[in-house]
């Protein structure tokens, strides 16, 4: 069987289980806790996030994807201990998000997708830790120069070492649909991309385009109902399974243990639902209570993600 990487090392496909395609476990600001310290408790914050994914692996919850790229703060060390503490699997990416660093503006993607390859290959930094999947981004601001060049780094990367791309959209701008003209344009097949945070949308028509170019669809922001209200996405995954689509959708919240972008308050306030629990204590059974077959749930949390990373060769 294929061989995914994770951050405790090599791990066979057939052995990820139930995986949430689209988390993270620390968020941080680049450059702020390295030159104010006092502002980060480094074993608080591992002891809640061990807590934390310890109480979803209870919950039959065996592999998370860590999407945190460099530009999110990603602490790969950290990861790699919260991973030994709680017994869950973790997958760890490479790529960008939409804040390019400035070093990149006046070098070439293949530059970049050479980092990334390198990451993929070898390992992050000097950890040995080696990344799983690719990620890139496009947001409300749309294709910028910088982010298409990133998008085609990852391009790049990813038919240089065949781990699967998972993306960052803006749903309600149809971003998916720009990133998949470029991916395709690098020459990728798009089966082997996850189209993420399309579940923010209940664009049926929008879905579709997505689903018929080939791509797997991110239903992977459960909780943050600013975006689209939980009942509305049970509804949307609902209603695709219905017309054969369960095979092409993968499930997540986007959550995270830290987070530095907002007060911890204002998180728990304004989006108490957003939690790496939420879907198995919540929304499985809303899913199940709304018509979608038991089948259908093994298909999105156990076996897509499983046939994504089982594709894992270059071409």
């Amino acid at each position: 069987m294929p061989v995914v990487n994770t951050v405790a090392g090599p791990l066979d496909a057939s052995e990820l289980g139930f995986t949430l395609m689209h988390e993270h476990v620390l968020v941080k600001s680049p450059g702020v806790v390295e030159n104010f310290p006092s502002l980060w408790n480094r074993d608080a914050e591992m002891e809640k996030a061990a807590t934390k994914l310890s109480d979803v692996a209870a919950r039959g919850v065996k592999t998370i994807v860590d999407c945190t790229t460099a530009d999110l703060g990603r602490d790969i060390q950290f990861v790699a201990e919260v991973a030994r503490r709680s017994g869950v699997q973790i997958i760890a990416c490479t790529g960008m998000y939409i804040d390019v660093p400035r070093y990149f503006y006046s070098r070439s993607a293949d530059v970049m997708a050479e980092l990334f390859v390198r990451e993929v290959r070898e390992g992050i930094a000097d950890s040995g830790i080696k990344a799983g999947i690719i990620k890139c981004a496009t947001d409300e601001a749309g294709m910028t120069v910088q982010l298409e060049k990133a998008v085609r780094a990852c391009a790049r990367a990813h038919r240089a070492t065949g781990v699967p791309i998972t993306t960052h959209t803006y749903a309600a701008g149809e971003a998916g649909t720009r990133q998949q003209d470029i991916l395709a344009e690098e020459g990728v097949d798009l089966s082997r991309v996850i189209i993420g945070h399309s579940g923010d949308s209940k664009d049926t028509e929008y879905l579709l385009r997505l689903l018929g170019q080939g791509s797997l669809i991110g239903m992977d922001r459960f909780g943050l109902d600013m975006f689209l209200p939980t009942a509305d996405r049970v509804a949307t995954i609902t209603l695709l399974c219905r017309m054969g689509h369960a095979d092409r959708m993968v499930l997540s919240h986007d959550a995270n243990s830290y987070m530095d972008w907002y007060e911890r308050w204002m998180i728990e306030q304004t989006a108490p639902n957003w939690h790496y629990n939420f879907i198995p204590d919540t929304v499985i059974p809303a899913l199940r209570q709304a018509g979608v077959t038991d089948e259908q749930i093994r298909q999105m949390t156990i076996d897509n993600p499983r046939r994504i990373f089982e594709q894992c060769e270059p071409y």
